[in-house]
């Protein structure tokens, strides 16, 4: 719980701040990122960038919460680069929707926000989010999603 309040300050002082820059073509090694999310849910996250702000996320995933469900969500994000001095920081925010299969399958919609900060030099990126659901099928509930990942550039 410490990290995610440590995170929601760090987002919440960027965002004041307004320290916001367009990050260098060459910061990224391609348009695709394939890796791993550990929380909830847990599995394999990908994503695909449209342009310098804008990407597509997807999980496939295993949602380990009181009903244990195959988790697959995809989010269109909007990035908001960040002035730092090695690598590349932005916050991100997005809207998407997410499947939960299980014996009460559901379908909703999700409100991820994050942190991803790409390591100077390497193909590596890391991430934090935190993403309010809202389910819409078969019953109105709202929850909670965050992970934090790595994932490499192909």
């Amino acid at each position: 719980m410490k990290l995610f309040y440590t995170t929601l300050l760090a987002i919440s002082i960027g965002l004041l701040t307004g320290l916001y820059s367009t990050a260098d073509a060459q910061d990224r090694y391609s348009g695709t990122e394939l890796g791993i999310i550990l929380g909830e849910p847990t599995g394999i996250s990908a994503k695909f960038w449209q342009s310098d702000r804008t990407a597509i996320d997807a999980a496939l995933a295993w949602s380990f919460g009181r009903n244990e469900s195959v988790h697959l969500h995809a989010d269109y994000l909007i990035h908001n680069w960040m002035d730092v001095e090695d690598g590349s920081l932005a916050i991100y925010y997005g809207l998407g929707a997410r499947a939960l299969f299980a014996n009460n399958s559901r379908f909703g919609a999700r409100i991820p926000v994050g942190l991803q900060y790409i390591f100077p030099a390497t193909r590596l990126g890391m991430f934090f989010e935190v993403a309010p659901t809202f389910d819409l099928v078969p019953e109105t509930k709202f929850g909670v999603n965050g992970g934090i990942g790595v994932r490499v550039f192909l």
